[in-house]
């Protein structure tokens, strides 16, 4: 498939911000109240809406029409997108009252914050199944997707917690830094298993079973037409093996060992650059990671579209 940027901002911002916000809830939960945790706090909530905003700023422009975007929740019975926008809007509006109740002293806080943590996680599901609900690319169609979305999601947020810590509460920031180094070994497994279930997969369609003949040596001359096409430009990424190896082997390293290396360091020498540049990378990595996400899959039109001898 053809990597969409829009796309890929949207869910890595969105995730970052649905695991940060999820970082906060945690501290909330286990820490005592005092004004070191609510200015973590109301400034994190901040954070988080900023990367949602963006995230959704960044989805406008994969609509064909924006200014029938509200369309796009109109079959929330069946489809997994119309839920995912249905959701997004209430977890903002929660974490906006999150923060403000904080912010004003006053109100549920903890309850709205733990409604708004289970919107959070929904979210991830809903988004995660925009892509394993469809069976026909065997890539996507897996509970992995939904495990990486989710613990890759988790991981980013948390490292950025852990920087908000650094900066804001400094006591705070060992046990952030602990959740994310977690989030970001389980999310190791989960995409190092997605990607050795996908090197093993067969197509389940051939030229034979698309054009119904049996003859065993079928061989494409050319696609019927010149120029190129809708199919040919939305349904294949146009980029050699090499640089999807190179991908590949990108993300692995940013988005999974040097964030760790960096945090830890930071850590250690109580350094907000090293910790700003383990999320930075990592958000690097993580975009590297969607893109290749998207590319990986091949869709079955490119049996006849791109099998050309």
């Amino acid at each position: 498939m053809k990597p969409a940027f829009s796309v890929i901002f949207l869910t890595t911002l969105i995730g970052a911000g649905q695991g940060l916000f999820l970082a906060l809830i945690a501290a909330e939960l286990m820490l005592q109240p005092s004004p070191e945790l609510r200015a973590y706090l109301v400034t994190g909530d901040i954070v988080v809406l900023g990367f949602c905003c963006l995230g959704l700023v960044a989805s406008f422009f994969h609509l064909g029409r924006p200014e029938r975007f509200w369309r796009t929740a109109a079959m929330w019975r069946s489809s997994w997108l119309s839920r995912e926008v249905i959701i997004l809007p209430g977890f903002m509006g929660g974490v906006f009252l999150h923060g403000l109740s904080h912010y004003l002293s006053q109100g549920p806080a903890v309850l709205v914050g733990l409604v708004t943590a289970l919107t959070a996680l929904a979210l991830y599901v809903c988004t995660a199944m925009v892509y394993a609900s469809i069976r026909f690319l065997q890539e996507w169609a897996s509970p992995l997707t939904v495990a990486n979305y989710t613990l890759l999601g988790l991981a980013s947020g948390f490292t950025l917690s852990t920087l908000l810590a650094g900066a804001l509460a400094p006591g705070l920031a060992t046990g952030c830094a602990l959740g994310a180094s977690l989030f970001t070994l389980a999310g190791f497994v989960s995409r190092g298993a997605s990607l050795l279930r996908n090197a093993r997969l067969k197509p389940k369609s051939t030229t034979q079973t698309a054009i119904g003949i049996k003859h065993p040596k079928i061989v494409q001359k050319s696609q019927g037409f010149m120029g190129g096409s809708f199919n040919t430009r939305e349904f294949f990424h146009g980029s050699s093996a090499a640089t999807l190896r190179s991908v590949k082997w990108s993300f692995l390293l940013l988005v999974f060992p040097i964030p760790l290396l960096f945090m830890m360091t930071g850590l250690r020498a109580g350094s907000l650059p090293m910790l700003a540049a383990a999320f930075t990378l990592q958000y690097l990595g993580m975009l590297a990671e969607r893109w290749f996400f998207f590319a990986q899959a091949n869709h079955p039109q490119n049996l006849y579209y791109q099998n050309i001898s």
